[in-house]
């Protein structure tokens, strides 16, 4: 079994204009069947994402599928894609087979890029590499904006992160933090009176991308699973449960939502169309 470095120890860094976008795409889906070849104003969803990702500054976009009809499809495309097994458990574990694979060096940086994310901003892509790259503690990066309403911050369905002095995460949760004890009942955020003088301090959403240093996310699989990962169903939560760091890119700008329901790709088709 593949032990994970310390997380003390520091990687070397790397370009953040050098990194590989890695695409994981599955065609089972309990939602929206077959979802990564559904139609999107004549290409597949899973082409949509890697022509986003490819106007980033990444020196490469390689879809990791789990059935050859998705490798076809992007192949069709002009979009490189390989295949991995079928029984892998999650996206992170079919990634590490894609770096293995693709020969990836343990120091260089890796972004996971959702399959179902035909609006991702490439930007954003570019800004969670560069997270990574300049945070050398950090294992991986990610993304999060401020929550704008008392009900997003109460939504379980919208994960929330809170941040250390250095931008790095300490939790990551399905529950309202950071809890305003003596103000739940409204959003404290906006109020200095509440906050101590604190006024601007907002509850962040969390962002689902992420950015790794190649030989972490080779070893992420082999991580026991964290309780508070089980109990709040949150993968990044194995990370920081064994020592390791996580480095949050901060945006103002909400990303556009994925693809997971009939609703959902009718209403990217409506904008894309």
């Amino acid at each position: 079994m593949t032990a994970a470095a310390p997380a003390h120890a520091a990687p070397a860094l790397f370009a953040s204009s050098g990194f590989t976008v890695l695409i994981p795409a599955r065609m089972a889906s309990s939602r929206l069947p077959d979802k990564p070849l559904a139609d999107i104003a004549g290409l597949p969803m899973v082409v949509r994402v890697a022509q986003r990702a490819l106007l980033s500054q990444a020196a490469k976009v390689v879809v990791a599928a789990d059935d050859a009809r998705i490798v076809a499809a992007c192949e069709a495309h002009g979009v490189q894609a390989l295949l991995t097994r079928t029984d892998h458990a999650s996206g992170s574990d079919r990634l590490a087979e894609a770096c293995e694979q693709l020969g990836l060096d343990g120091s260089d940086c890796v972004v996971n890029v959702q399959g179902d994310e035909p609006l991702i901003d490439p930007q954003l892509i570019d800004a969670v590499a560069q997270v990574l790259a300049q945070v050398p503690e950090a294992s991986m990066g990610t993304a999060a904006h401020p929550i704008a309403t008392l009900d997003d911050w109460r939504n379980p369905n919208v994960v929330k992160v809170v941040l250390d002095a250095q931008g790095l995460a300490q939790y990551f949760s399905r529950a309202p933090i950071p809890f305003a004890r003596d103000h739940a009942d409204q959003a404290w955020w906006n109020h200095a009176a509440a906050l101590g003088g604190h006024a601007g301090f907002a509850p962040l959403r969390h962002v689902g991308i992420y950015s790794y240093r190649a030989g972490f996310l080779r070893s992420f699989p082999h991580l026991a699973a964290a309780p508070t990962e089980a109990i709040e169903a949150l993968e990044q939560l194995r990370a920081l449960w064994h020592g390791h760091r996580i480095a949050v890119h901060v945006t103002h700008d909400a990303p556009g939502a994925g693809v997971d329901t009939p609703a959902d790709l009718a209403r990217v088709r409506a904008l894309l169309g």
